[in-house]
């Protein structure tokens, strides 16, 4: 076994990894803010599936749910927090550097 540096992979976020998880990560750095409907749309999940996986976002703090009316209807809203946006970066650029990149 190596005795060098501590191989990158080590650094990866388990929050982030998951697949879903890692697409709403994405999703969200790429928007300000998104609904509820067009983030499901977006990443291709159920509501159940998407409403869980942003609780535990939530619980970790990366990310942020508003939930308002619009007339008479619920609107939920996402995105990522401070802590959400140092997370994605950190979690990306691990994987550039187990790519070599």
């Amino acid at each position: 076994m190596s005795t060098g540096p501590e191989h990158p992979r080590h650094r990866l976020d388990d929050l982030v990894h998951s697949p879903v998880r890692f697409s709403i990560m994405a999703a969200l750095a790429g928007a300000e803010t998104m609904d509820f409907k067009d983030l499901r749309d977006a990443i291709q999940v159920s509501d159940s599936v998407l409403s869980k996986q942003l609780s535990i976002l939530e619980k970790a703090g990366y990310v942020q749910i508003r939930k308002s009316f619009v007339g008479k209807l619920p609107r939920t809203s996402a995105s990522l927090s401070e802590a959400g946006t140092d997370a994605w970066r950190a979690h990306l650029q691990t994987l550039r550097d187990i790519a070599g990149g």
